[in-house]
């Protein structure tokens, strides 16, 4: 075999015989099949041939090798491909190691705090939501009204009906002129709560209006202007009851011939 040739990777000192044809390809750039090392095969031939006896042996370190040489055929070689271009061997990963850093446990300092820092953090976005939604609580649970009162007594907070205006109605009304005084109106209606619990007292909106419907005056009434001295106002309108309303109104500078009534929360 007269055509056979041999080169050295350079990074583990692996002998590989090789032919022409293989260091024909990618210029002579070949991979060592054993440590991955690109190197030109054509720089690295080596011959393992001994020398003439009537010839002194040149000393060449690099062609004796270590004491111990590993002889692969050239299908050890890998060729580049095209796509990729020759760099130095990278090095190695280490995988054992590798996600050491994500094994490490908590601080036990970390972990006490997190134990109490939950509940306690629980405990708070649920005393937040009471406090918000306390009128509601306390008006659909009438058990805990008592509980609320001292806690609000406590906070500085009050207990107050719903206001809730889907709750509640105007049963009758009527709006007619004092016989007794020119100028004068009497405001008569009927306001009735139909849920179970409380409502608080609404505002009344009363607009009085001409023959064509169109409006001559708009006045708002708070509960202060239509409910009885005698009335808790902050009682609310008690569930399933109903309150009169009994108002005088002063029309002497207007003309109307209609009126319209509505309750509201501001």
């Amino acid at each position: 075999m007269s055509d056979e040739q041999f080169t050295r990777c350079p990074g583990c000192k692996t002998v590989f015989r090789v032919n022409a044809a293989q260091l024909a390809l990618r210029e002579g750039q070949v991979r060592c099949g054993h440590c991955r090392t690109v190197f030109n095969g054509r720089e690295e031939l080596i011959s393992l041939s001994p020398p003439p006896p009537d010839e002194e042996p040149e000393v060449d370190e690099l062609a004796q090798g270590p004491p111990t040489v590993t002889l692969r055929t050239a299908r050890a070689l890998e060729p580049l491909p095209p796509e990729v271009p020759v760099s130095p061997p990278v090095a190695a990963v280490d995988y054992e190691n590798r996600f050491s850093g994500a094994k490490r446990r908590p601080h036990r300092l970390w972990t006490a705090l997190g134990f109490v820092a939950i509940p306690l953090l629980a405990a708070v976005l649920v005393l937040q939501a009471v406090f918000h939604f306390r009128d509601g609580l306390a008006a659909h649970v009438p058990t805990t009204k008592v509980v609320l009162e001292r806690l609000c007594a406590f906070a500085g907070c009050t207990i107050r009906p719903l206001r809730d205006v889907s709750a509640l109605s105007i049963d009758a009304s009527d709006l007619q002129a004092d016989p007794a005084h020119r100028g004068l109106l009497i405001l008569t209606a009927t306001l009735r709560n139909r849920a179970p619990y409380a409502i608080g007292y609404p505002h009344l909106e009363l607009t009085l209006t001409d023959a064509q419907d169109q409006v001559v005056v708009r006045r708002a009434l708070a509960p202060a202007d239509y409910v009885s001295g005698t009335a808790n106002h902050a009682a609310g309108i008690a569930g399933n009851a109903e309150v009169p309303v009994k108002l005088f109104i002063d029309a002497s500078a207007t003309t109307q011939a209609g009126y319209r009534l509505y309750l509201f929360f501001p």
